[in-house]
């Protein structure tokens, strides 16, 4: 995008104007719009108090600027009237305000006053939350009544049974990472039937599919997700864990035309937020597009996709200095997770997969969410597949099953080629931190090797102009969790054995005929 410098320079108002331009003047006779901009200040006052008995340092804020409570529980803000609303930032230790499973956390604020009251009671928890759980849905981007049929049937057991699998009491919340529906604000109300159905509290966060298309800027393009969830960044507190969950697809006007992107407005709320947290604590981000991703170096691109990163990601990063953090996103319709300086990113498969066409996303990840574990500061985390066990976090594929793909696509040289006589395995949730070793016949062989490829099931189902049927434009993309081995002459049974970061050990083997 241009700077405001080369945008008046090409516009020829840089430097001294000694005589005003025509087109100038006209400008300045021209009536004033039927509705101008109300900055009419309004003072934002209230308490905020659980069980009749006032929560001091709770921040309060209208989305521009961030204030706490003082002792008695109370706050006073001088806003105005382009905000929409007033909301806290809920701390450590008490519920998350819901309806229907959809947290509340806010009041819009009249246009007509100049002054607003706005009151909020929480209630306490009956637990210790310094370990609590909570899940990310990336992506369930339902089109029409049968996918919200499948989020239905599919995911929204799955979770139930999930979260009865932990001990009773165990807190759990969920992220809706964006895309919740797919343009069709009508289906709006599925989403929320299933985030009930759920049973858990839901933080809702907006991306390109929940934008109103019509508008004629990214500043009125989330009118229906405000009316729908309320404020599109906001922060909320759980146990030793500060969430901060922002809107970083920028609007450009047009008809599904965006980018990554994070305004000034958010970037300064970001800041002030962080003021309110202990420096060196774990932080944990939403957002809908990832800040980066691996795409671009896969695909051999020279830049990345302005609507598939964050542009100013690195602006971002700088105010993150000196905290622990996580950032979790979707969009992409792939897993992948990406570590470096203080930071980890989880960019998530989707709920949806390949846009509820199979059982999975354009990488192979099967159809699912992330699932993690707090402990104190501390995070775990798995990948959930839909209708899966916890442990089923890798898929085999016997010889020959990458070798038919690297023939038919050689994508451009991007894809190595595999030799017929190699096993694959996707380990869809890997980072570099895992240890993926195989067996023979019970015999360690030790490490297999990585390589970038396309997944065989994604390359079925996805490859090529007339398939799937549902949506023909989806394709199976290139990943990174793929990795290989040709076993010895004679070998008959293959094992892969999956370590994770935190020591749990997955595996899964074949029989080689």
């Amino acid at each position: 995008m241009l700077n405001r410098r080369h945008f008046l320079r090409n516009l020829g108002l840089s430097g001294t104007l000694i005589v005003a331009p025509t087109a100038l003047i006209e400008a300045a006779t021209l009536p004033l719009p039927a509705k101008p901009t109300d900055l009419t200040t309004v003072t934002l006052k209230g308490n905020i108090s659980a069980g009749g008995n006032p929560i001091a340092g709770v921040a309060v804020t209208d989305g521009i600027n961030i204030t706490l409570t003082d002792k008695r529980g109370n706050y006073e803000l001088l806003s105005n009237h382009t905000a929409d609303y007033v909301y806290i930032s809920s701390p450590a230790g008490y519920q998350f305000n819901q309806k229907r499973g959809i947290t509340s956390f806010y009041k819009a604020i009249p246009k007509d006053s100049t002054s607003f009251k706005a009151d909020f009671v929480l209630e306490k928890l009956n637990v210790p939350d310094q370990k609590h759980n909570f899940l990310v849905w990336a992506d369930p981007q339902i089109i029409s009544k049968k996918d919200a049929a499948l989020l239905k049937a599919q995911t929204v057991p799955d979770v139930q049974e999930l979260v009865k699998s932990y001990p009773q009491g165990t807190l759990f919340h969920g992220i809706g990472c964006g895309d919740l529906v797919w343009d069709h604000f009508e289906l709006i109300a599925d989403y929320k039937d299933a985030v009930a159905e759920t049973g858990i509290p839901f933080f809702n966060l907006p991306g390109n599919h929940d934008m109103d298309l019509d508008a004629r800027s990214d500043e009125l393009s989330t009118r229906t997700f405000k009316d729908e969830f309320g404020p599109t960044y906001y922060s909320y507190s759980r146990g030793e864990i500060h969430y901060i969950s922002l809107d970083n697809v920028f609007f450009l006007g047009v008809a599904k035309k965006y980018i990554g992107y994070l305004t000034e407005t958010q970037l300064q709320w970001v800041e002030q937020d962080l003021k309110t947290v202990k420096p060196g604590s774990t932080v944990v981000v939403s957002v809908h597009i990832p800040t980066n991703t691996g795409t671009s170096r896969r695909n051999k691109l020279k830049d990345d996709e302005l609507g598939g990163v964050l542009s100013n990601r690195e602006r971002l990063y700088k105010l993150l200095e000196g905290y622990q953090v996580h950032i979790l996103s979707g969009h992409t319709h792939m897993n992948e997770k990406w570590e470096d300086r203080n930071m980890i990113e989880h960019v998530h498969g989707t709920v949806c997969g390949a846009w509820w066409t199979g059982p999975v996303c354009s990488d192979g990840c099967p159809n699912g969410y992330g699932v993690y574990e707090v402990t104190g500061s501390e995070i775990k985390w798995y990948y959930k597949a839909t209708g899966k066990a916890k442990d089923h976090q890798l898929r085999i594929y016997p010889k020959g099953s990458f070798s038919a793909i690297a023939s038919v696509t050689p994508s451009d040289n991007l894809q190595e080629t595999t030799p017929a006589t190699e096993i694959g395995v996707n380990i869809w949730n890997w980072d570099p931190k895992w240890k993926v070793e195989y067996f023979e016949d019970g015999v360690n062989k030790g490490a297999m090797k990585q390589r970038t490829a396309m997944d065989p099931i994604a390359y079925k189902l996805y490859g090529g102009p007339l398939v799937p049927k549902k949506h023909k434009w989806v394709e199976p993309t290139l990943t990174d969790h793929l990795f290989f081995a040709t076993p010895a002459p004679g070998t008959r049974q293959f094992k892969v054995v999956a370590t994770d970061r935190f020591g749990t050990v997955y595996t899964e083997e074949i029989t080689i005929s």
